[in-house]
């Protein structure tokens, strides 16, 4: 035998949990360790039974020993959670105490959905707004480095009788995303229904607090995350983002007709026009139509939604986006009036909304009858 058992730990210690910063053998998840001169078997065991990273884990564990060990060697890897275990325990779970949920939609990538995003989240905290932002683009997380604040990770803590995140802070915007767990250059390779289980974690399992606005950067098109979202939390409204371009402006019909659909009938706040026109920062009078002219704009009046804002493409928005210093924080600027012009139709649309209709949980049923 090539290896014994004291030697299998060490190595499996160099396997860590991103969400709990600690290796598996710490988290005492290694259990029924079994070798031999073939074979290395164990359980792997998890807190909870809808762990997002159970099968990332798993495979992190093969490729570890397999690495150490030589590829030949064969790993079995049972996956388990503590509940099968031990008795269940009893908990309280966190309410969501968030006065509106507002999701920020796009039919397609590349039109800078989390740009505005971003933006309307510090526009808003800066007028005295509590507000929470959540990076649902699972597959493409990129809050983390609008914040500047890649290297951050959520501390957990025990409440109600389980483990949660604290969202991490920036610019008075509590922040939670999927890249706050993985490295900036691994790719998450997941099915729909493991990026649906971390949304409902990400959701129900983070220490929110009181929020006034809950902003969900959703991820691009119509997919089984927007499904599980209006499903799981009632819905204020949605925001399209879309440019004035024609490939853009038929993407952005989609999650027009997603959010309108009879079984969900979530309200359409409005259309945000990004990447407008293109204007010089020193020549802020000059306007070149680089993706075509008030797209957005006849789609809204076409759609019979508010247009609640046209974003000029200018470079500062693109540098601040980089560099983690987002244009809302600068007021005076010539982007940080559109930002703060765009907080401020929000904020009507949300209060004309709100005094129409109550906010509810939607309830989807296929049509065989089963609700889903």
């Amino acid at each position: 035998m090539k290896y014994n058992i004291n030697q299998v730990i060490e190595v499996l210690r160099s396997v860590v949990h991103p969400g709990l910063q600690k290796d598996v053998v710490t988290l005492e998840m290694v259990q029924g360790l079994e070798i031999s001169e073939t074979l290395i078997h164990f359980h792997l065991i998890f807190a909870s039974a809808k762990d997002p990273l159970k099968n990332s884990l798993q495979k992190a564990c093969t490729k570890a020993l397999q690495t150490a060990f030589g590829a030949n060697i064969q790993v079995n890897i049972q996956i388990g959670d503590k509940q099968v275990h031990q008795p269940k325990q009893e908990y309280k779970p966190l309410p969501l105490q968030v006065k509106n949920l507002v999701a920020i939609a796009s039919g397609k990538g590349g039109v800078g959905k989390s740009t505005i995003a971003v933006n309307l989240a510090v526009a808003l905290a800066k007028q005295g707004y509590r507000v929470g932002l959540l990076d649902a683009d699972v597959f493409g997380p990129s809050i983390p480095k609008m914040f500047q604040v890649e290297n951050e990770r959520p501390e957990v803590i025990h409440k109600n009788g389980k483990d949660v995140v604290v969202p991490v802070e920036k610019y008075g915007v509590k922040l939670i995303s999927i890249g706050f767990f993985v490295k900036p250059e691994d790719a998450v390779i997941w099915r729909g229904a493991m990026a649906t289980s971390a949304l409902n974690q990400f959701i129900n399992d983070s220490d929110w607090g009181k929020l006034d606005f809950l902003l969900i950067d959703l991820p691009p098109g119509t997919s089984d995350i927007h499904l599980t979202l209006v499903q799981t939390i009632p819905v204020t409204g949605a925001i399209i983002v879309s440019t004035p371009q024609d490939v853009a402006i038929a993407d952005a019909i989609k999650g027009i007709s997603m959010f309108r659909n009879d079984k969900i009938n979530v309200p359409i706040l409005g259309i945000v026009e990004n990447m407008s026109w293109f204007t010089p920062e020193e020549l802020p009078e000059n306007k070149y139509y680089i993706f075509g002219k008030d797209g957005c704009k006849k789609l809204a009046e076409q759609y019979n939604v508010e247009l609640l804002a046209q974003i000029p493409l200018v470079q500062s928005i693109r540098e601040n986006g980089d560099s983690g210093i987002p244009s809302a924080l600068n007021e005076a600027s010539l982007t940080g009036i559109a930002f703060a012009s765009l907080a401020e139709n929000v904020l009507r649309k949300i209060e004309e909304r709100n005094l129409l209709q109550p906010t509810k949980i939607v309830e989807i049923t296929n049509t065989d009858g089963c609700s889903t």
